[in-house]
């Protein structure tokens, strides 16, 4: 019974030590809603993707600085990454007491360029935007500098 619970304890190890590799991969993107969600669970920042399907810098931020692990390890760690295309006029959601479509939050936020990086305090109540295509090193910078000087504070 020992041998038995020893396999099992190490099956189960390995697998949550895979997963834990596995969540690095990838930037875990979420719905707005649920970000929202997780955040009234576990207050964090919220970085938001502010997209278009045509956009071509978009499509290279996705491609080239959205896979490099550093900024995968800091996003994953100190937002809640939201990924919300500026033209979906279907998809709807509640914030607030309102119902928005992933395009009118985008022109709520006053996005007007893309890509856009639309940072959201915990509380909720105050937004910093990081407009323009960069690379990952660029971005890094780029964001926590934005944090830096629009909250005063690191992610």
């Amino acid at each position: 019974m020992i041998q038995v619970m020893k396999k099992y304890s190490l099956l189960i190890s390995l697998f949550l030590f895979a997963q834990i590799g596995l969540a690095q991969d990838k930037i875990e993107w979420m719905k707005f809603e649920d970000a929202i969600a997780a955040n009234q669970v576990n207050p964090k920042m919220l970085l938001v993707d502010v997209y278009t399907d045509w956009c071509g810098w978009c499509k290279k931020m996705d491609k080239e600085t959205f896979t490099d692990p550093k900024v995968i390890a800091y996003i994953n760690e100190s937002f809640y990454a939201v990924k919300m295309n500026a033209e979906d006029t279907e998809r709807t959601f509640e914030f607030q007491g309102k119902t928005f479509s992933e395009a009118q939050m985008a022109a709520a936020m006053r996005v007007r360029s893309y890509p856009n990086f639309v940072v959201i305090e915990p509380t909720l109540q105050n937004i910093a935007q990081l407009p323009g295509y960069r690379k990952p090193e660029q971005f890094m910078e780029g964001l926590t500098d934005l944090i830096k000087k629009a909250f005063r504070s690191k992610p």
